[in-house]
């Protein structure tokens, strides 16, 4: 699954998902994407999941890229602990996903197939996202 090799602190401020996403918002490597609706946290196994999810569909056909990578650690305390005594330990990784944001890109492989196994893809997230398709600079002329 996806992690940091090695990160600078242990833990970090919770920050805020609100707003939309400036950077990481247009198809750069594939021609089909799957485009976040609402901000969230993704967990490296949801990504993992919708991964999974793409690739057997495809039957490891075209390529896949993702584009989100869980580099912020999120924490718990254990279950029956009282309030006070300090943050909790670090629990697992998320990425931090804005709306407008293009989480995993598809490319060689043709539209039916691709729309399908993002469809899937989508299922495993916890939010809505959307399907979009970049159009050839041939085509708008």
């Amino acid at each position: 699954m996806l992690s940091p090799k090695r990160v600078k602190f242990r833990k970090k401020q919770r920050g805020t998902r609100d707003g939309v996403a400036h950077k990481g918002n247009t198809l750069e490597f594939g021609s089909y994407g799957l485009v976040a609706l609402e901000p969230r946290w993704i967990t490296n196994r949801q990504i993992e999941a919708a991964r999974v999810a793409m690739t057997r569909h495809t039957k490891r056909g075209g390529k896949v890229f993702i584009r989100i990578f869980p580099d912020m650690p999120y924490t718990s305390k254990p279950i029956g602990t009282r309030q006070g005594n300090g943050k909790g330990a670090p629990e697992g990784w998320v990425a931090v996903v804005k709306t407008g944001a293009v989480m995993f890109e598809m490319g060689e492989i043709d539209e039916v197939t691709a729309r399908e196994a993002l469809a899937k893809a989508a299922q495993k997230l916890p939010i809505k996202a959307k399907i979009v398709v970049k159009r050839e600079a041939s085509e708008e002329a």
